[in-house]
């Protein structure tokens, strides 16, 4: 157990330290037994676990612990998790919910997203003693930590620039059906949904280069409809390859694909690793996309893991112009709450970083443009509906015409059903919705 004199060499006064040398995280624990003494334990864990050598008059702690410079508490009557109580401390006696922000100097690692996350969520954080049950809530970066990174090279203006809309939200598909369908016919979707007025033809996070599929044949077929469709329609579009791979691939792969006519990619950011979208970024020379895979392993159980908000800052530090992630739909198992920290996330200021465009996905058809509307109070979105494009009775091409009438509800502030009777695609889609 650590003596009272060394426990409070983790504790500092905010204004005892210089904001721009520390990111402060904060953290939601259990603590099974004395709160602050848990809090330092935690401090020395993920920063200067022995800070000095035997027998040397030194101190590493002032230069580079980690420090509490707020705490909260409250008994609780129960941890969340017995079990996992149990295994922590089989004869814990009481139960403390503690809140609490950690000044954490980033001299330690850098400006590195693999060491960054080593210690925001490592050996350090999660197998802390006394501490049955943690949850990594936010993240704050001073302005010198955040010059280091590119960000979005995009952002949501660079993206209106690309498409020339600044009027409304951006409608982006999931080409469906997404596994076994040959690249012919895939990119035949792709084509007649542009045409009704798609923005974004996205590739589902399933799709790769596969031997029945692969990037360089699909690209080719897609990049050709793109600029059929562009031709056609006289509006500008985007064709979102899927490039994940294996990390020595994703490079080779999107130029396949930007040679072919993607002209923009989209990773899956936490299966392939965020270090990975980095490298993409300084690489890419079009806008990039995060899917959230694995995101709910991590994010679903609320009193432990990581917040989806903390992923949605990293990201968009690494340059993501796009950010897909769960939104307003009970499948997807988000509180409202959360998704809305994440938009903030994506446009807040954050140094001199663009903006990254929020795309709150799951479930989504033309009426769900009033709801995020609504619930985002801006145009400064994007809806990514499947289904809701791709299976429409009268195909993809009616499916994307129907977002546009969806959208037109919304800006004539007419209740989709009432809007629907005079325009048959919307109607469908209302019926659709309704079986």
């Amino acid at each position: 157990m650590m003596k009272n004199s060394d426990m409070r060499a983790f504790f500092v006064n905010q204004g005892q330290i210089d904001p721009e040398k520390y990111i402060r995280v904060e953290y939601t624990f259990e603590s099974l037994t004395q709160p602050d003494l848990v809090a330092a334990h935690l401090c020395q864990e993920m920063s200067t676990a022995q800070w000095k050598r035997v027998d040397v008059d030194e101190d590493f702690r002032p230069d580079f612990a980690a420090k509490v410079i707020a705490l909260e508490s409250e008994e609780i009557n129960q941890p969340s998790c017995p079990s996992l109580a149990k295994t922590t401390l089989p004869d814990y006696q009481q139960v403390f919910r503690v809140n609490v922000i950690i000044a954490y100097p980033y001299q330690n690692f850098g400006t590195k997203i693999p060491n960054l996350l080593t210690v925001l969520c490592g050996e350090g954080v999660f197998h802390a003693p006394f501490i049955s049950s943690i949850r990594l809530m936010d993240i704050h970066f001073p302005d010198n930590f955040l010059a280091d990174f590119q960000g979005p090279q995009f952002g949501i203006s660079g993206l209106r620039d690309m498409l020339d809309i600044y009027d409304r939200p951006i409608l982006l598909g999931v080409i469906k059906p997404n596994v076994g369908l040959p690249p012919i016919p895939f990119a035949e979707l792709a084509y007649q949904a542009w045409l009704g007025g798609l923005d974004i033809a996205k590739e589902d996070e399933q799709m790769s280069d596969a031997a029945w599929s692969s990037l360089a044949d699909r690209s080719k077929l897609l990049g050709e409809k793109r600029a059929l469709a562009e031709k056609e329609t006289g509006q500008k579009k985007i064709y979102l390859a899927n490039v994940t791979d294996e990390i020595n691939r994703i490079l080779p792969l999107h130029d396949i694909a930007v040679k072919n006519g993607a002209n923009a990619v989209m990773l899956n950011s936490m299966t392939t690793g965020i270090s990975a979208m980095r490298m993409l970024r300084k690489h890419s020379r079009v806008p990039i996309t995060s899917h959230f895979d694995l995101f709910g392993a991590m994010t679903q159980i609320p009193f432990h893991g990581v917040r989806e908000v903390v992923f949605t800052k990293i990201q968009r530090l690494a340059g993501m112009d796009i950010m897909v992630y769960p939104g307003f739909s009970g499948r997807l198992k988000t509180t409202e709450e959360d998704i809305l920290a994440s938009v903030q996330a994506c446009t807040e200021q954050m140094g001199n970083l663009k903006t990254t465009l929020p795309v709150p996905a799951g479930s989504q058809w033309a009426g769900s443009l009033e709801t995020l509307y609504n619930k985002l109070q801006s145009i400064d979105f994007g809806i990514v509906p499947g289904r809701g494009v791709f299976n429409h009775p009268m195909g993809p091409k009616g499916g994307a015409v129907s977002l546009r009438q969806g959208w037109d509800a919304v800006k004539s502030g007419t209740p989709i059903v009432e809007y629907a009777q005079g325009h048959r695609e919307l109607q469908l889609a209302v019926e659709m919705h309704r079986s």
